[in-house]
């Protein structure tokens, strides 16, 4: 399930955006962090299985009704299993009326999901 990034998951958001090669450093990290916490086009989500938060998925809301994807990043024990189109999928559902388009750093998975026919709804 998607939810929304808030301040209590600060810790968990900050780990599974650090597996992302671009957010290594701990500045980088914590810029990136700060972002979506306090721009309101930058939003960040959160996949949550049962009591585990699991992956992250971070928008950027453009201005002309496309949906950036910034950030994917997976739990390494949950790869593999499909989380990270789950994710692409669900933020469809989000953004009904907008585009979701990746990033240079989303793109080469973005493309996998859509290889695979899952991506497409």
């Amino acid at each position: 399930m998607l939810i929304r990034f808030k301040k209590s998951f600060e810790k968990i958001a900050m780990g599974l955006l650090s597996f992302m090669p671009a957010e290594k450093e701990l500045k980088t990290l914590q810029q990136t962090i700060k972002s979506y916490e306090t721009e309101k086009d930058w939003q960040l989500f959160l996949w949550k299985e049962e009591e585990d938060i699991i992956g992250a998925l971070g928008v950027h809301l453009k201005e002309n009704d496309e949906v950036e994807i910034q950030h994917v990043s997976v739990n390494p024990s949950y790869r593999q299993q499909g989380i990270g189109k789950k994710m692409v999928l669900a933020l469809k559902d989000v953004y009904k009326n907008k585009t979701i388009v990746p990033n240079e750093h989303t793109q080469s998975f973005f493309e996998k999901c859509r290889e695979t026919g899952q991506e497409e709804s």
